[in-house]
């Protein structure tokens, strides 16, 4: 059972290893403030360091002291470029499942959360799990758990598991249609990875990312 938390828990976060041709990534002068365009709608610099934001704060109450902070910084340092591969693969995801019909209700989402807690052994355990492993603040659970759902139903409706090529495929056949542009700050989105990878453009600073390494 928790072979298999993980590996759902960590879907959205994966890094797939497969061959494919890189989409252009945009520049600030195509789209002003963005970290990233889905689907012609702007993932905001702005957005993303809220995210981010979120994370950092859910960290700090979780330590005892500024050296076990400053730890956790220290090995969560791609978190920026973490974050917004999350925030784009969740819109990927959402439009592969309306795609294929595939909808969530709230009442799933609880019943996920209320078994999900009863193995961690109640609702702040299931936080802390899931911040420190899958860097999932508290007030972004349900959220997460939704497109967990998402994917599995996903996946049961191709006949397949969320390991598989026709799972993936039709992630990917949704990235292509949304038309993933990312600021080059936080690297290139390959379509048919249907990951964020670094960008060959080491002059290019990941200023949120340097942000964050002064632990507040």
């Amino acid at each position: 059972m928790h072979s298999r938390r993980r590996r759902t828990a960590l879907l959205l976060s994966a890094a797939i290893v497969a061959a494919g041709p890189l989409l252009t990534a945009c520049g600030n002068e195509a789209h002003p403030g963005a970290a990233a365009v889905v689907g012609g709608q702007r993932i905001t610099v702005s957005q993303l360091e809220n995210r981010v934001d979120e994370v950092r704060a859910a960290q700090r109450a979780a330590v005892a002291d500024d050296a076990q902070y400053a730890q956790v910084v220290a090995q969560t340092g791609s978190l920026a470029r973490d974050t917004l591969h999350g925030m784009v693969l969740d819109r990927v995801l959402h439009r592969a499942a309306e795609n294929a019909g595939v909808t969530v209700s709230r009442k799933e989402v609880q019943a996920m959360r209320a078994g999900l807690e009863q193995q961690a052994g109640g609702a702040k355990g299931l936080e802390t799990t899931w911040l420190q492993q899958y860097g999932i603040p508290p007030q972004r659970l349900d959220e997460n758990l939704r497109l967990q759902l998402e994917a599995q139903k996903l996946a049961a409706h191709l006949g397949a598991d969320t390991s598989q090529p026709a799972f993936w495929n039709a992630l990917s056949k949704a990235s292509q249609e949304l038309g993933v542009d990312l600021n080059p700050r936080y690297g290139d989105w390959d379509a048919r990875k249907v990951s964020r990878v670094d960008a060959k453009t080491p002059w290019v600073r990941d200023v949120t990312t340097a942000g964050t390494q002064n632990p507040a």
